[in-house]
């Protein structure tokens, strides 16, 4: 059990919770707006517009929102294998140079001698 893990997922799913409360409240702000455009309509048909306006621009919220999970998760993906992959050779290059030096510092102290 990781602590520090734990509050970390709670505050990340806080935050995601008081986002998306931010974006239904936007959604029926706009709703709202959109209807008074509208003053022919009787009051249910407000109410009816208003609920399926508020419904459709929740849902293309929703869908831009995996969209972008997605794309996220493959980044971290790919940019995860190219860390890997730098730090694979970095190693093999520092591996390398100090070969090398130690390679330098005995033939010197061979000639040395």
């Amino acid at each position: 059990m990781d602590p520090e893990g734990d509050s970390d997922r709670g505050l990340a799913q806080l935050e995601g919770y008081l986002l998306w409360s931010a974006e239904v409240a936007e959604a029926r702000r706009q709703a709202g707006l959109f209807t008074e455009q509208l003053p022919w309509l009787t009051t249910a048909q407000r109410e009816d517009v208003e609920r399926v306006y508020t419904a459709e621009r929740l849902a293309a919220s929703r869908a831009m929102l995996v969209r972008i999970s997605d794309r996220a998760t493959a980044l971290r993906g790919e940019y995860t294998e190219r860390y890997r992959r730098l730090r694979a050779r970095c190693v093999a290059a520092a591996v390398l140079v100090s070969g090398a030096a130690s390679g330098a510092c005995a033939a010197v102290a061979f000639l040395v001698r």
